[in-house]
């Protein structure tokens, strides 16, 4: 029998990790391990689990909802740990930006990231390697660079873990392709199991439109993006069809180079690569003044949601003259001064009502539900089907969408904390 635990991103959005093992084994293969935050912007960490139970972590992408607390198995112990090396380097970069910012609240340091990072090989696609009992394979998941499914085998039984994932080809990563693999067990996420995402052509072009009214009329537009994945598609994106300034701020700097030196994964790299040199980084605060006294600039920026970085003082400097444009790109989780900006009209107290122009445009790195319910019938054999990464309201929607699709499948929708035992 097959035992899965949801140990996070049980009908909830991110905080992404599950154990998968045999029931007469006392260690399992962890996917994932990751955090979410509460409304104060506290970290919140998944349901705890014994080093000694973890034969190894398999961590499919450097987004924080899914890495955020892997260095917590690597405080007292060595967790052998999988990840492809553009993964294993953004990792570095994001969880030692997280200390910084929220390292009061971490149960671990610095010291212990490094003592993961410098334990991980750098592993690629389609490489397969053994921990224990379980083979594993990472697959191109199509969410940013780097991202990965993981195939697992172990005993009789074959299960793949989507992470997060994107069935279309973008600037940046080729969609996911699943077709002819065989999965006894998918274990997928549902984050947009409820919509289908508009066409990305008619969003690109509905979004230059936009950009080229605004500064053809002498405003200037701030794109908030976040630094990893979104804010390189999009400057990707001017690059091939916008004509005007544009600079980029933040830590999307250092994420760009880091792309540079990892052309194996990225889809158009010439293009990405070439708009890293057309346009210009802000790498000094007296920068930033000029470009907001100028006319018809165009500033993508971190943080993607406003919650922090060079992107708030973009805001505050552009917000009171309704010839300016705040163009949201990422997705706005509640609660945040992003989601309050598309909302209200008001990110934060601070900043106040925003006279110029806000709108959102569906840029998102995840497939929507006729995306997912394609990837599941690509798989071949699948017997059961596990939601997570989604709310409960969607989750509940998917699920009747999956047994639509697939027919005879046994489909959950668990909570956290709740074990799953499969046998067939």
């Amino acid at each position: 029998m097959l035992r899965v635990r949801v140990l996070g991103s049980g009908r909830e959005v991110g905080r992404a990790a599950v154990s998968v093992g045999l029931s007469d084994s006392k260690q399992s293969l962890l996917l994932d391990y990751g955090v979410n935050f509460d409304v104060d912007d506290k970290p919140r960490f998944p349901a705890h689990i014994k080093p000694s139970e973890v034969v190894g972590l398999v961590l499919t992408h450097a987004h924080l909802d899914h890495v955020g607390a892997a260095p917590i198995l690597h405080v007292t112990s060595r967790v052998p740990t999988i990840a492809t090396a553009l993964t294993k380097r953004l990792c570095e970069i994001m969880i030692k930006d997280f200390i910084k910012i929220s390292g009061y609240y971490l149960p671990y340091e610095e010291a212990d990231l490094y003592n993961m990072i410098d334990n991980i090989p750098d592993y690629s696609y389609e490489g397969e390697t053994h921990l224990g009992d379980y083979r594993i394979k990472l697959l191109n998941a199509g969410h940013i660079p780097g991202s990965s499914m993981a195939y697992i085998e172990v005993g009789e039984f074959s299960v793949v873990y989507t992470g997060d994932v994107n069935t279309i080809n973008t600037r940046l990563v080729s969609g996911a392709d699943v077709s002819g693999i065989k999965a006894d067990v998918v274990i997928t996420e549902a984050t947009y199991g409820w919509i289908k995402h508009p066409p990305r052509e008619l969003v690109e072009k509905e979004f230059l439109d936009a950009i080229k009214e605004v500064t053809d009329r002498g405003g200037n537009v701030l794109i908030p993006a976040f630094s990893l994945g979104r804010a390189q598609e999009i400057l990707t994106l001017l690059y091939e069809k916008f004509d005007g300034s544009v600079f980029y701020d933040g830590m999307i700097r250092q994420i760009y180079e880091i792309f540079i030196s990892y052309p194996e994964y990225i889809n158009k790299y010439e293009e990405l690569l070439k708009s890293k040199e057309e346009f210009k980084p802000v790498v000094r605060p007296s920068q930033r003044r000029k470009i907001v006294e100028g006319r018809g600039n165009v500033i993508v920026a971190s943080a993607g949601m406003l919650k922090g970085g060079p992107a708030v003082y973009y805001l505050k400097k552009l917000a009171e003259n309704p010839l300016n444009a705040v163009f949201m790109v990422s997705y706005q989780a509640p609660g945040t001064p992003g989601r309050h900006l598309l909302e209200d009209g008001i990110p934060t107290e601070e900043v106040g009502p925003v006279k110029a122009r806000v709108q959102w445009f569906d840029f998102s790195s995840h497939a929507g539900v006729d995306g997912l319910l394609k990837l599941l019938k690509n798989f071949r054999g699948v017997k059961h089907v596990i939601v997570v990464h989604t709310s409960e309201k969607v989750g509940k929607f998917f699920t009747e969408k999956v047994r639509e699709t697939l027919g005879d499948v046994s489909v959950y929708l668990p909570h956290n904390n709740e074990e799953i035992i499969l046998e067939w």
